[in-house]
């Protein structure tokens, strides 16, 4: 099974910006698809940004225009840059590789996460 393992998290105030980072145990560029989903209090995990192995993105509507999700095939990370940075993006982020699994379908991995506090 593949690891991933985030950083980048951390307290920064509203309007701000934060750049997360996914270190990817495999190559990226046999992984269909890398993303990042996040996890508030209360809230179920929902999907952020993905990014597939054509480098294809996919965001959520309450980060377009905000959020930015990039891959270095050569370091095997993904990021997720976050501009303009509002309380309610308050959570904790997770970083997720979706892998084929032949007839199987598909494999999905997670890291640990990485928590993004916004406050003044």
């Amino acid at each position: 099974q593949v690891q991933l393992t985030e950083s980048g998290g951390g307290l920064v105030q509203p309007g701000g910006s934060l750049t997360l980072s996914c270190a990817s145990s495999w190559s990226i560029r046999t992984i269909l698809s890398m993303g990042w989903y996040r996890e508030a209090p209360g809230k179920q995990r929902e999907l952020v940004a993905t990014i597939n192995s054509r480098g294809n993105t996919n965001y959520a509507d309450f980060v377009r225009g905000r959020f930015t999700i990039s891959r270095d095939n050569e370091k095997d990370t993904v990021f997720l840059q976050m501009n303009t940075l509002q309380h309610e993006d308050t959570a904790v982020y997770y970083c997720n590789a979706r892998s084929g699994a032949g007839g199987y379908g598909v494999i999905d991995a997670w890291g640990k996460g990485t928590l993004v506090t916004v406050s003044s």
